[in-house]
């Protein structure tokens, strides 16, 4: 068995975000749907961006914050994503190496640009996501560094790359190299339009892949067509090691075996923002579970970490999160 130099290694888009304060009327302006996110070509992220005022521009990407959460906690963490080498691309790999997490994924020199997401976050803290992709699906097989796959406690899968035929075969294969060295495969579902356009071959990735899982409410009821919230915990049930169901206000249940733990939602502030509450809440569970805590106690740590991010704006907590561990959870 490879030695584990890595607590969680992640493969998932790398993406730079710019946030943005709008109102109701500039989505519905622009056909928008709040609370969702949307695919867009290069022309209409172009588009979009122009019609909105000064926004704040951070590195993200669903996994990306993972990683840099768990990095944050004090905890050993590499990322997998294509940029291209231009200047987005080098904002990203500053910042995701700049909290302390392994990026080796060489840029691009041609094809498309370093992907961007446009993310409009109305009044109420809902927060709607415009992605142009760019370079980050381009992702395949020849990216991976297996060798720190096979580092890694626990390798961890951003469903939004699962639009990509490539990006699949990536999955897959990183997915047998963990397994094979004696890690365990986590995987996010992201998006609940994502889990609709390939609910078949996640249920697939879910029951021959997976150990732990992470999901809403809504992504869950998708993936099992599930009538209820209720009813989708009993589909998911034994089918992985552990499954990681949030529910916004309502906290979140992690299930382990025959266990059910409702973890309660901590507030930490007024609400600002809920870009990266799911990814923080990975964070702070994956970080957990790597130390080996129980799985009640890895879903504390998610609600905390997801509890503080909701605070600000942007997914990338703006606060020492060892000292949040340290007031709030002791151990």
């Amino acid at each position: 068995m490879t030695p584990k130099t890595l607590d969680v290694v992640g493969i998932g888009n790398a993406i730079v975000d710019v946030l943005v304060q709008a109102d109701d009327r500039f989505l519905g302006d622009h056909g928008l749907t709040k609370g969702t996110m949307a695919l867009v070509d290069e022309a209409q992220a172009d588009r979009l961006y122009g019609s909105v005022g000064p926004g704040l521009e951070t590195s993200g990407g669903s996994a990306a914050n993972t990683l840099a959460g768990i990095a944050q906690l004090g905890g050993r963490a590499g990322f997998i994503g294509r940029v291209r080498d231009d200047q987005l691309g080098r904002i990203f790999s500053h910042d995701i190496r700049s909290v302390g997490a392994r990026y080796e994924t060489p840029a691009a020199t041609s094809g498309p640009s370093t992907a961007r997401c446009l993310i409009l976050v109305t009044p109420d803290a809902q927060r709607t996501m415009c992605t142009y992709l760019g370079a980050s699906v381009a992702l395949d097989p020849a990216d991976l560094d297996l060798a720190m796959v096979a580092q890694a406690k626990v390798l961890y899968l951003e469903g939004y790359l699962w639009d990509s035929e490539a990006a699949k075969r990536a999955f897959i294969a990183a997915a047998e190299v963990a397994r094979s060295h004696g890690g365990q495969v986590a995987l996010s579902l992201s998006d609940a339009f994502c889990v609709e356009r390939h609910r078949d071959s996640f249920q697939e990735l879910v029951d021959g892949h997976v150990d732990i899982l992470f999901a809403n409410e809504m992504e869950i009821t998708a993936l099992y067509r599930a009538n209820s919230f209720e009813a989708a915990v009993e589909e998911v049930r034994g089918r992985c090691a552990v499954a990681a169901l949030t529910r916004s206000e309502q906290g979140s249940l992690v299930l382990s075996g025959e266990h059910s733990h409702a973890i309660a939602p901590y507030r930490l502030g007024p609400l600002v923002d809920t870009t990266g509450a799911g990814d923080l809440y990975a964070a702070g569970f994956l970080h957990g579970f790597a130390q080996g805590w129980d799985p009640a106690r890895c879903g504390r740590l998610g609600s905390l970490c997801a509890g503080q991010v909701v605070t600000q704006l942007g997914p990338r907590p703006q606060v020492d999160l060892g000292e949040l561990v340290a007031t709030h959870l002791p151990s």
